[in-house]
């Protein structure tokens, strides 16, 4: 199975003190480089611990629009490009020079830039199934893109793709995970809060909630104990909740 990205190195010291962004991320505090060693990688971590911030960069890096999309994708937003990308450094051993960048708050974008490629070639659209991503749902659309427009050879970037994403649909999409690694030489690196998608065989786990990061198994990550203590004792959790 391929790897492609094999590190992400920090060009400068990320200390404690320091308060101007994106230097202040703790996660980030003493790391000089973050391996990369196998094909399927999560970051993980509470709100505003810096796993899409990291995954933005790593995409601005690859030349993908900060939007999402393909290297070719090319549409007018908001300015939202991570700054950290101008102080790291990506390993490569070769590189990728195909993939795509999933940015799940930005999803809506990048499917009206798409329509409005379709509007001049219809076959644009054969690339994601033949029907436009703003007329499906958008759990819909999220699944037609993984299963169109994925698997090329080539290098994956997806913040919070079970967003949009019922339990069923996540099972699935480990399921094309699984495929698309072992028959395209693909690599994904994924910012998630589903414990669903973490359980994926063999994933290297980053905690981002920890200075600097670590890596975790996925039976150590938050995500899993909070949700198996709570499937298995639901009237706790609610009486520690709502009751006064």
């Amino acid at each position: 199975m391929r790897v492609f990205l094999r590190a992400i190195q920090f060009l400068d010291r990320f200390d404690a003190g320091q308060e101007a962004y994106p230097f202040n991320i703790a996660a980030f505090r003493g790391v000089e480089t973050i391996p990369i060693s196998h094909p399927v990688t999560f970051f993980v971590g509470e709100n505003g611990s810096g796993k899409s911030t990291l995954i933005e960069a790593v995409a601005a890096n690859c030349g993908f629009h900060a939007g999402g999309g393909g290297k070719s994708h090319m549409f007018q937003m908001q300015n939202s490009e991570s700054e950290l990308k101008e102080h790291m450094r990506l390993s490569w051993r070769p590189k990728a020079t195909d993939g795509f960048f999933l940015r799940a708050e930005t999803f809506y974008h990048l499917s009206t830039y798409v329509d409005d490629l379709a509007r001049e070639d219809r076959g644009i659209l054969d690339a994601y199934g033949g029907r436009s991503l703003l007329c499906q749902s958008h759990g819909e659309a999220f699944f037609a893109l993984f299963q169109h427009r994925f698997g090329r050879k080539g290098i994956y970037l997806l913040d919070e793709p079970e967003a949009a994403l019922s339990p069923g649909r996540q099972l699935a999409f480990l399921r094309l995970i699984r495929q698309m690694v072992g028959e395209s030489q693909t690599q994904f690196l994924i910012a998630t809060h589903s414990p669903i998608l973490l359980a994926y065989p063999g994933a290297l786990i980053y905690d981002l909630d920890v200075s600097p990061l670590q890596p975790v198994e996925y039976e150590n990550t938050e995500h899993y104990v909070l949700t198996r203590e709570f499937l298995n004792n639901r009237e706790r959790f609610f009486r520690s909740l709502f009751d006064e």
